[in-house]
């Protein structure tokens, strides 16, 4: 059994320093909805060409850009369930296409190159990505520990907070302990607005009042140039019609 979410949105970044991230759980009150699974400890394998292909373009900023990862949202053993992700970006709004299976099914199909017995929309364009991306392989496992929270009011409304955000290009599997190299100085929360839309007029405030800024960064892009850059092979050209 499996099933399919699609989301289209923004996606703005700010780093909370203690102090800022106190200011806005308060400010939050009575807006703003912790999640049915309170702080949650998120695990996901990157995959990539062993020249590192996709961070390297997705670094260039490109109007375009993509990656695939699976993800699970616990300790994942063969039999549970986990997310397998297409994330593209084009003109700064994200579009996430993910479907979910067990463990060992989407190992099979992303690892070792063996069909699903289903068909979607989304499963066929991973299918093109790992056609079109050939060779691409598991480079990075990446945790984090994170608080969800969405608007009572408006749903498409979400902000998420993350910290302990540790990577390792060794053990990649789901199912492992939780431990690698912290990508996140002491004290800092990044957190993430999700909008459809424009934001909200009192989160605007909240950001302008406490002196937050939006900034770039890339969880598995700080990774690769922090520990990963030294190990890329040369990858021979390929030109697509």
């Amino acid at each position: 059994m499996s099933y399919q979410n699609v989301f289209e949105r923004y996606e703005l970044k700010y780093f909370l320093t203690a102090s800022q991230k106190k200011a806005l759980l308060e400010e939050m009150q009575g807006r703003m909805l912790l999640d049915q699974y309170g702080r949650t400890t998120i695990r996901n394998i990157y995959y990539d060409t062993d020249s590192f292909r996709l961070i390297r373009n997705s670094m260039d900023r490109p109007v375009y850009k993509e990656k695939l990862r699976i993800r699970s949202y616990q300790r994942a053993d063969w039999s549970d369930m986990v997310f397998v992700e297409i994330k593209k970006k084009f003109e700064d709004v994200v579009y996430k296409r993910r479907v979910a299976m067990p463990k060992i099914a989407a190992g099979s199909w992303i690892d070792q190159g063996i069909d699903i017995p289903f068909k979607t929309q989304i499963t066929s364009e991973i299918d093109y990505f790992l056609k079109f991306y050939d060779g691409i392989n598991a480079k990075a496992f990446l945790s984090y520990e994170r608080e969800a929270y969405s608007d009572g009011k408006d749903p498409e409304f979400r902000l998420t907070l993350d910290e302990n955000i540790l990577a390792r290009d060794t053990d990649l599997d789901l199912g492992s302990d939780i431990w690698g190299t912290s990508l996140l100085p002491d004290g800092i929360t990044l957190m993430e607005v999700k909008i459809m839309g424009a934001m909200p007029m009192w989160m605007a405030g909240f950001l302008s009042k406490n002196n937050i800024n939006k900034i770039t960064y890339s969880k598995y892009g700080t990774y690769y140039k922090e520990c990963l850059m030294g190990n890329q092979k040369t990858e021979r050209s390929v030109f697509y019609a």
